[in-house]
């Protein structure tokens, strides 16, 4: 229950002025005795001495408008009976009843209670909706409540919570109002409790404003008391502040007031990995390599930063809502010292320390890679490789890295376990060579988890979340394997159906169609870009690169089970011209040691998502603004436009037809349907492939694919406009070039989705890491081999 308290926070700045007019003495004399006195008859008449603790008492104060609104927002879209605990003159329980809770409040003071029956009575709620009790609540059992209010004063908070972890279900959710003055930052929302650390307990927070959620590590100030332990804190945010990367969890902000630090940080909704191993008790080797590679991308940031992580676990790997791993909690993390410089101070998590940590020599890079086979060891195994009932017996384990490998792991894992163990340091990898160890490059690895993995092992080969809902999509499509057909027409008729649903990651697969380019560039054109023309026709004389194996599964004018590329003039002079342009780019940039650096504003569009259906329907994607476009076997193309109500059609041979979306011909019904599946596959199961920004521009001509390839490598897509994307599988890189303003443009997406965009001339004068020209290099191959 402890997951689902939320607090309201208190603005502990709030001052008071006061006037010094003096006619104005007397009426604050006046208010000032009149407070006294209800306040001694609100606490010792009205509940009572024998009733309430002391420390529980409570006069009544009635919630203000912006707290009202505040609580409105919390408990909107919510479900379940809803109670005010001490409900005073009725108005959060009436605020909950225009919600649709049904509704219940507790006082103990009989003029309120009747005062608030009265008003009740009055605005026409009945007693169903709302219910006024004089009843002690701390003598209620609210197992039945799942919204819950109470206007506290903060002593009472911690008895409080105790009850309601005990007594609320684990989905409840409570709003706690501290007392006396209801001033807080109108914007600020502390909600659900995340965990909890050595010094402090995290929280989830909400921005009101934007409805922007972090998660608020609070400290309280008596937990850092001492000199040291407050360093360590300032520590932990000097470090964890200069940090941005994909991979790491974002700090936000920070501040403090008499009575805690509060740390703002990116918020992760899935919680942590040792929760979600808790559950699934062993990960997958797909699974293993997924998250493995986050965590090494994180950490190759941090040792490029000089800084130790020094307490790596399951706890420390925080999930967010798109199942991408952060590395966090920055609470052991140091700076890199020189080995005769280092600390030899015995820090971290008892099953994930090191030889050489337990031997007092200090922290290294070397430190984290230990802990990281005790990482993999564990999402392996379910349990730490030096785990044992006695911490002397660990440590034992540990100094003489004995551990035990079941016969069950493969042998490329067992090698890169026991390589990340060994017990001299030096013999350890590093991280580059961990991620090009057989484990990785032997074996598959998603590029997205779906949520289920966080309580459900996946199902990587015919269940996989991409069959059950092209399952449900035949299933609206055709009701049943017998009568499908009579839903097609001739000419636009879907591929037979397979009794089999293959593996989304198949054999290389190809189809394309033909549409008259609109406005197709000419030789003449092209030379506004002259030095990479001259360049391009002379390396038109050399040979093509090594053959690259692939098989053809949709060409023009045929269906998809052809094995012939046939290609019109249109998508031979586009693919001529990409070809050209880049052949001349490659035979004359000179070799550097890293790619251009080159800010350059970009307006052309790409494909964030994909998804290959060929073995059924086709071939899907989703453009930067959002376009979805669907390339069927058949060889015609459907765009369904930002708007989701507009749908583009081209046929083979024929011009672009528009039509509403919900108005679509009949004999087009099937193939609108089969894009709108795609289009919300796609939109609900994969994320952006990269961080380019997303462009609308109305003016543009819509993008349609011409061409798409899969070698065992990558998949190649060739658009009517000349833009020309390849997507690499095994490091999820990407190559893409597109012609912006009579200018060539390639922007290369890194393997944590990071893009670089520049010129193609900037590349022939700047040159480019021998990384991006291989890349370059299989990109051509692919594009001259489109037909063999």
């Amino acid at each position: 229950m402890e997951d689902s308290i939320e607090t309201i926070l208190q603005n502990k700045t709030t001052k008071f002025l006061y006037s010094d007019k003096p006619s104005s003495w007397l009426p604050c004399l006046a208010s000032g005795i009149t407070a006294s006195i209800y306040a001694f008859w609100a606490v010792f008449v009205f509940p009572g001495i024998r009733k309430v603790p002391v420390s529980l008492r409570v006069p009544y104060l009635p919630s203000c408008k912006p707290q009202t609104a505040n609580i409105l927002k919390l408990l909107n879209g919510r479900e379940g009976k809803f109670v005010d605990l001490g409900s005073g003159d009725g108005r959060l329980v009436f605020s909950a009843v225009s919600l649709g809770l049904q509704c219940t409040g507790y006082e103990l003071n009989p003029i309120l209670i009747n005062w608030a029956k009265t008003l009740a009575w009055w605005r026409g709620i009945s007693p169903n909706q709302a219910t006024f009790l004089k009843q002690n609540f701390w003598e209620v059992d609210l197992s039945q409540y799942k919204n819950v209010t109470v206007f506290l004063a903060p002593n009472a908070m911690e008895t409080l919570e105790k009850k309601l972890s005990a007594e609320l279900p684990d989905d409840a959710r409570v709003i706690v109002c501290r007392f006396p003055f209801p001033h807080w930052p109108h914007t600020c929302t502390e909600g659900a409790s995340l965990d909890q650390g050595g010094f402090a307990k995290c929280y989830e927070m909400t921005d009101l404003t934007t409805n922007k959620i972090y998660a608020a590590k609070i400290i309280p100030h008596s937990r850092v008391s001492k000199p040291h332990q407050r360093e360590k804190i300032d520590k932990e945010i000097e470090l964890h502040r200069t940090l941005n990367h994909r991979h790491v969890v974002q700090f936000y902000h920070y501040f403090e007031d008499k009575e805690n630090i509060y740390i703002l940080l990116e918020y992760c909704s899935r919680r942590s990995m040792a929760h979600i191993l808790k559950t699934r008790k062993v990960l997958t080797d797909p699974e293993v390599r997924y998250y493995l590679k986050q965590i090494v991308s994180g950490l190759k940031y941090l040792h490029a930063q000089e800084i130790l992580h020094r307490d790596l676990k399951l706890g420390n790997f925080f999930i967010n809502e798109n199942m991408e791993l952060k590395v966090g909690d920055f609470g052991l993390a140091a700076r890199l010292e020189p080995l005769e410089q280092r600390r030899r101070t015995i820090c971290g998590t008892p099953n994930y320390l090191s030889p050489e940590v337990l031997n007092k020599q200090g922290h290294g890079c070397e430190s984290d890679i230990w802990a990281l086979g005790c990482v993999m060891y564990t999402m392996l195994l379910g349990r730490p490789p030096f785990e044992t009932t006695n911490l002397k017996e660990t440590y034992r384990c540990i100094r003489e890295a004995r551990y035990s490998l079941p016969s069950s792991l493969m042998t490329s894992a067992k090698h890169l376990i026991a390589s990340m163990l060994s017990r001299n340091p030096e013999d350890r990898p590093n991280l580059d060579e961990i991620t090009q160890h057989d484990f990785f490059t032997q074996g598959f690895t998603p590029e997205r988890l779906p949520p289920s993995c966080c309580h459900t092992a996946p199902d990587f080969h015919l269940s996989s979340p991409a069959k059950n809902f092209f399952k449900k999509a035949a299933a609206a499509l055709f009701g049943g394997k017998k009568e499908k057909s009579k839903y097609l027409d001739n000419h636009n008729k879907l591929p037979k159906e397979d009794e089999e649903i293959y593996k989304l990651r198949q054999d290389l697969q190809k189809s394309s169609i033909s549409h008259q380019l609109h406005n197709p560039r000419t030789d003449e054109e092209i030379k506004t870009i002259s030095k990479l023309d001259v360049l391009a026709e002379k390396a038109d004389k050399q040979q093509m690169g090594d053959t690259i194996r692939m098989i053809v599964r949709g060409t023009l004018g045929s269906c998809s089970s052809s094995s012939e590329c046939l290609e019109d003039s249109t998508m031979g002079t586009v693919a001529d011209t990409v070809a050209r342009v880049l052949r001349g780019c490659l035979e004359n940039m000179p070799d550097a040691d890293a790619i251009p650096k080159e800010q350059i504003d970009t307006s052309f569009h790409w494909v964030t998502k994909w998804v290959d259906y060929s073995n059924k329907y086709g071939f899907g994607y989703q453009l930067s603004d959002h376009t979805v476009g669907v390339l069927f076997n058949n060889g015609a193309h459907m765009n369904l436009l930002p708007d989701k109500k507009t749908v583009h059609y081209y046929a083979e041979l024929g011009p672009c037809s528009v039509f509403p979306a919900t108005e679509a011909p009949e004999q087009f019904i099937s193939q609108v349907t089969v894009l709108k599946y795609f289009s919300h596959y796609m939109e609900e199961n994969l994320m952006d492939g990269g961080d380019l920004p997303s462009v609308t521009d109305v003016c543009r001509p819509r993008l349609y694919l011409l061409q798409w390839l899969k070698s065992d490598k990558a998949l190649m897509m060739l658009f009517n406009d000349g833009t020309f994307q390849v997507n690499f599988y095994h490091d999820h890189t990407k190559i893409i070039i597109a012609n912006q303003n009579d200018e060539y443009l390639l922007t290369y997406i890194n393997e944590d989705r990071m893009s670089t965009t520049f010129r193609l001339n900037t590349l022939l004068i700047s040159g480019g890491s021998s990384d991006l020209k291989n890349r370059m290099e299989y990109a051509l191959n692919m594009l001259l081999q489109r037909c063999n």
